[in-house]
């Protein structure tokens, strides 16, 4: 495994890309800019970020020989998503940089881990209690109460892996339906505003955050993203920091997000961390086109042993969009639209749930 604060890559080498989704075709695009090559590894054919690379390892994340072959081409290695193999970041790690550390990923592959880990470090999160069986389940719902939401403790995105338990709910058939033995249950949060804050950090340990991200989900998937969220400096500057503190205590190259809700209470509204992404995040695409640098570049720049930038938002508000299913169909009404910037993630055929693209607006400050 070798000390992070020793990769310092030049324009002409190569980065090693885990995945290949619309994350990683956005890495690879802001690595190009910077004069860096990328080589994707995805057993995904169909890959988008495959499009946009010159070199691409279409293989089985178990195939070693694959991966040897993926780390003899590159000099250091980074993931579009954090459900990484262990078995084959441990290949990987013996041979290149792996940045962030696969280590990490031990904690954020995990939802108890990850909770127990925010819980020491003295940062809020909703309560929450290991399950492993009914019984188990009915004992955690005694402590916590209900309504609650029960996860998977790993695999779980864009609600999948989760239901919500309420008052009169059959527990045996919501444990059953879930199908695993290890689950978290975590206490409904009758939250504000969800907001999150995308964090980036060196080697050396300088840490950068954007601008606080407001963030709308529906049917679970994250369709809007609004930059500045609208919430007291002091309570995002307690984000920030949140997010900061999160990083530092991870010793954490690249850039990660902290999801988070804003409770209103009666001493003022107070947050409480959701969850941690070890990656680019999709409530960070408004940096695209609405700041200086964009969280792609960030990342780029961290795992590179680059300085990171210092990000300055573009107008008065950025909003993104995310273009699910069959929105992407109606692209051209936004190529017409002041301030509008279309992304388009080249997949396949449009599929309901499925993330097809993305619109960022930036609004300048003189409207109103």
């Amino acid at each position: 495994m070798t000390d992070a604060k020793q990769v310092k890559l030049k324009p002409g080498d190569t980065i090693g890309i885990l995945g290949g989704g619309q994350l990683g075709r956005m890495l690879a695009m802001a690595a190009a800019r910077l004069g860096l090559r990328c080589q994707v590894f995805s057993p995904d054919p169909d890959s988008p970020a495959f499009d946009v690379v010159l070199n691409a390892t279409c293989a089985e994340y178990a195939d070693v020989e694959a991966l040897e072959l993926f780390a003899n081409d590159v000099d250091v290695i980074t993931y579009e998503f954090e459900n990484v193999p262990a078995a084959a970041a441990m290949v990987l790690d013996a041979r290149r940089p792996v940045l962030p550390n696969r280590k990490i990923l031990e904690t954020t592959q995990d939802r108890l881990a990850e909770k127990d880990f925010v819980t020491r470090l003295g940062i809020g999160t909703a309560a929450y209690a290991d399950v492993t069986s009914v019984s188990s389940l009915r004992e955690a719902i005694v402590r916590i109460g209900l309504p609650a939401v029960l996860k998977t403790r790993r695999f779980g995105y864009d609600g999948k892996g989760q239901a919500i338990i309420r008052e009169g709910d059959d527990i045996a058939k919501v444990w059953t339906s879930l199908a695993t033995k290890s689950a978290i249950l975590e206490a409904f949060i009758p939250y504000e505003r969800e907001i999150s804050v995308i964090a980036a950090r060196s080697a050396t340990g300088q840490v950068e955050c954007f601008d606080v991200t407001e963030n709308e989900h529906r049917d679970h998937i994250l369709k809007i993203s609004r930059a500045p969220a609208l919430i007291p400096d002091a309570l995002a500057e307690e984000a920030r920091s949140i997010a900061g503190k999160i990083a530092g205590a991870l010793d954490y190259v690249g850039v990660l997000a902290v999801e988070m809700f804003v409770l209103a209470n009666g001493t003022g509204p107070k947050v409480l961390v959701n969850e941690i992404a070890p990656r680019v995040h999709n409530s960070g695409h408004w940096t695209l086109d609405g700041a200086s640098i964009s969280q792609f570049e960030q990342h780029i720049r961290a795992i590179a042993g680059w300085p990171l930038g210092k990000p300055v938002r573009h107008g008065e508000i950025v909003t993104m969009t995310n273009l699910i299913g069959d929105e992407i169909n109606d692209y051209e009404k936004w190529l017409s639209v002041p301030g509008a910037t279309i992304h388009i993630y080249g997949k396949g055929g449009p599929r309901p749930g499925r993330k097809m693209g993305h619109v960022t607006e930036v609004r300048p400050p003189q409207e109103k």
